[in-house]
């Protein structure tokens, strides 16, 4: 889903939440939450949006910062290594995305 598409989701009333994940290497990517399932956000080129701060994050989803938001921090473990031995759920912690002065 590129962003275009995502505002025009948003727009619509189609988007139920935004996940920010956070990657190693101090990466985020964004995720839509739709009632079919999460979708990617993608940029102009097609390419996973990736920026570089949740200062980022607040400005490229300004426009839409009353949608829920959450900040998803998978295991280490399982970004270095694939798989933990025993699931380890992802931490989720709320994220506001009003703009912070």
């Amino acid at each position: 889903m590129t962003l275009q598409e995502f505002a025009q989701a948003a727009t619509a009333g189609h988007i139920q939440a935004i996940e920010v994940i956070s990657l190693e290497g101090g990466f985020y990517v964004l995720q839509a939450r739709l009632a079919e399932g999460l979708r990617p956000i993608r940029g102009e080129r097609e390419q996973v949006l990736q920026l570089r701060s949740t200062t980022e994050v607040r400005a490229v989803l300004a426009e839409w910062a009353s949608l829920p938001c959450e900040l998803v921090q998978h295991c280490v473990h399982d970004e270095i290594c694939a798989s933990h031995p025993t699931a380890v759920a992802p931490l989720r912690v709320p994220l506001s995305l009003e703009r912070r002065e």
